[in-house]
Parts: structure tokens; sequence; C-alpha cells
């Protein structure tokens, strides 16, 4: 079939009052009256009516649009015409040739009160047919853009690492265990000792964004079994303070650059106000975090080493109220509870040099300086009883002048989680994977 005009987006068609031309997309509803038809098409940019009036035996555009169905793909050709009365963009199509590409099935799997279990089972529909799912994925890509800009322009170099690993990289409890030819191998819970080992191979300043993989039986609104992961590792730093600082950095240009390109909508569609954060965020140890917190009641009988959900809101909340700032890094964790390879003061071994950033009261990011020397790293290692032999291919990569280095993992998902004020990491993803789930 030749086509004479080529597709026209909706948002576009103010510019083509007179012309005739074609729009492609999906039957978002129909009016079919006994004397007029009236058909609202819906592609990626907006929505347009198409008017047309039945002329009976013979009309096949009438006989073509009788029989559409909701969300069934079409391509319209036909002139674009001024009409105040019509709500969307006071345009009307008054249609020439009307082409189904596919007919959709009828009655649709989901419609507007569907739960967002169900939902997800026809996830390619749900994306399609809400506009809030639309412009999640706009701001993802205009939030990545706006993080590898930052992180090029800093001189990163961004690199791809392995998901398949030999051995369990961080604990043995979290990782998916896979069938490897005639051994056994493991998804990746982090970059970690690969981007490690980028920097011991002189690549300066590492950024990754790819796949995580953890194999946490939680149920939460927050967890994912596989997520997108933002990584990033400086070598040559003076301390745990550059990688906050490039953070922090590196987000307020990202969230510039969404707020430029997307407040608006996400103001109309989410109705978030989106804020550039000022820097520096605020920071806080760890010890003082529990000290305010204890103050105030959480964890009365002073057990709990780490932060819970819980405390993650209150020191967020406490924070707003005494500096207005909706970002904090909580600082210098327990040794007890990170890493082995999180370096410690030598004043203070109790401690790590790392932090958790959390936005709004969620976390949203672990970091640290790591410990480069590979004395100490077996050493810590050896504390945390753990058995160095699986580990040698990381360990080798400091036993050959490694440079102070540290660095981030940041999740994706979480970060629009709370960009967008949505309830559950299920909406931050186009296809979500938990514990229940692995389809579609």
């Amino acid at each position: 079939m030749i086509h004479t005009t080529s597709r026209v987006l909706v948002s576009d068609l103010r510019e083509h009052v007179g012309q005739t031309v074609s729009v492609s997309g999906w039957v978002n509803t129909l009016r079919l009256q006994s004397k007029m038809q009236f058909v609202v098409v819906r592609d990626h940019t907006a929505m347009v009516q198409v008017t047309h009036k039945r002329r009976g035996e013979g009309d096949e555009v009438e006989a073509a649009l009788e029989g559409l169905t909701p969300e069934s793909a079409v391509r319209i050709t036909g002139r674009v015409v001024d009409n105040p009365i019509v709500k969307l963009g006071s345009l009307e199509i008054i249609p020439e040739s009307v082409e189904v590409l596919n007919r959709a099935e009828t009655p649709l799997p989901i419609d507007e009160q569907t739960g967002l279990e169900h939902r997800m089972d026809w996830r390619f529909l749900d994306v399609r047919r809400r506009p809030q799912a639309q412009l999640l994925f706009a701001v993802q890509t205009t939030f990545e853009q706006g993080m590898r800009e930052y992180a090029y322009r800093q001189g990163c170099t961004e690199m791809h690492t392995p998901k398949l690993m030999g051995t369990a990289s961080e604990s043995g409890a979290e990782v998916f265990k896979l069938g490897y030819f005639d051994r056994s191998a493991y998804l990746a819970q982090s970059p970690q000792f690969f981007k490690q080992m980028a920097i011991s191979a002189g690549i300066d300043k590492v950024f990754e964004i790819g796949p995580v993989f953890r194999a946490e039986p939680s149920f939460t609104s927050r967890h994912a079994t596989e997520f997108t992961g933002v990584d990033v590792e400086l070598a040559w730093i003076d301390g745990v303070e550059d990688v906050m600082a490039f953070e922090e950095q590196m987000l307020a240009h990202a969230l510039a650059k969404v707020a430029d390109a997307h407040g608006e909508a996400i103001r109309e569609t989410f109705g978030v106000e989106v804020t550039v954060p000022s820097t520096p965020f605020p920071r806080i140890t760890m010890a003082e975090t529990q000290e305010i917190l204890r103050a105030k009641g959480w964890d009365p009988a002073g057990v709990k080493e780490d932060l819970d959900p819980e405390g993650e809101r209150g020191i967020a909340a406490h924070i707003k109220e005494q500096t207005g700032h909706e970002w904090v890094f909580v600082t210098h964790y327990p040794t007890s509870i990170r890493p082995f390879y999180h370096m410690r003061p030598a004043d203070d071994p109790g401690v790590t040099l790392s932090f958790d950033l959390l936005w709004k009261g969620l976390e949203v990011t672990t970091g640290a300086q790591r410990e480069h020397r590979y004395d100490v790293l077996l050493k810590q290692a050896a504390e945390k009883e753990m058995s160095t032999e699986p580990m040698q291919d990381y360990l080798n990569a400091f036993r050959y002048g490694c440079p102070p280095h540290g660095g981030l993992g940041m999740g994706l998902g979480r970060v629009l989680m709370v960009l967008l004020g949505l309830d559950s990491i299920r909406e931050a993803t186009f296809l979500f994977r938990g514990p229940n789930r692995l389809t579609p």
C-alpha cells in the first residue's frame, strides 16, 4: 500500500489545520451514533477526535469505523479541521480513509479499576493506556541522561561489567545460583568487585548503569530481585567526602534536567513538584542519628545497629524540620553491618567510612571509601570469618599498586519512585521481578 502522506504526531496537528494528514495510534474511545461516528485516537503524544458523518451503503469509512474496538491499532488519513466545540485541542480529523492495522480483541483484560498485580500481568496494555506510565519512562530517560552527562563531564569512563560470576560476590545468602556448563555460576549482586578492578586497571573514574540481582525473599514496596543499579567508583580520592560530593552534584544536575523537561507534566500527572536540591546535602553520623531517634522513642531497647524503614523516615523528617532539606547522608555505619571491604578510620575502627543516602526517608544509595591495602583487606575479611580463597581474583587487584578509591551504588527504581511519589517500585519498573513474579 502506498502512503502519500507521512505520519504526523497528534501533538503536532495544530500546525496542519486545513491539510490532509495521516495519524497512527490506538482507538481510545468509540461513540457510534445513528448519524455520526466519533472515534478518539491516541498516539504516544496526545489524543484527537475523528468525526465521520455516516453515508450508509457503500461508505467504506463508516464500515471501517463500525468494526473498530478499543485499543485497535489504526492509521487514519483525513483533513485537520478547527472546531472550538471539541475538547481535545479544538481540532478534529474528518477521515478520508481508515486502515485497521491490528484489531484488538474485546473485552480488554484490564480496565481503570484493575489492581496493581493484575495490571502487571498485562503490563504492555497497562503502560500503553496510562499517561502516568508513559511519562515515567520519559522521566527515567531524562534522569539517566542527566546522570551520564554529569559523569562524562567529570571524566568518567562507562564500563560494562559481567553479570555472571564464578563465586558468590558479597555474601552467600542473597545470590542466585545457576548451572554453568559443568559447574555453578552466580548472578552479580552488584558490580562492586569489577568496578574496583577497573580502578586497579588504571581507569580513573568508573560509571555503569546495569542490572543487579538480589535473591532476597522480600515482599516490600521497595525491593526487587532484579533492578537497575547506577554505580560509580572514583580513584585517587582524599576521602569518602569526595564520593558524597560527586553524588550530590550528579543528582542535582540530573534533577534539574528532569524539572526542566518534565516538571509541568509531572505536576499535572502525579501532582508532585520536582525540586532541584541545593548542595551540599546535610550529613549526619549514624551515632548521632541513633541518639536523635532514640530520644524520640525509636528502638527503646537500644539494640538496633542499623536503621529500619521507620528509623530512615524518622531521621529524614528530623533533618527536613531542622534544615528544610529532603536529602540526607547518614555516615559512619558500624563495622559489624558493613562489608569487609569498607575502609575504617584509624582512630575509630568500630565504624566505616561509609554512607547511605536517604531521599524523603527512603534509602536510595549506599557508598563508601574502599579499603585498598591488601594486608588490611585480608585482616578485615578474617575478622568477618570469610574465606579469602574464593575471592583471590578480587584480592589480587590490591596486590600491585591499587590507588585509594571509593564509590556508590544507587537504585534507579527507588529514585524514580520517590521522584514521582509512587507507592511501589513495581510501578517504577517496566517489567518487575520479585520473589513471586518472573513473567511477563
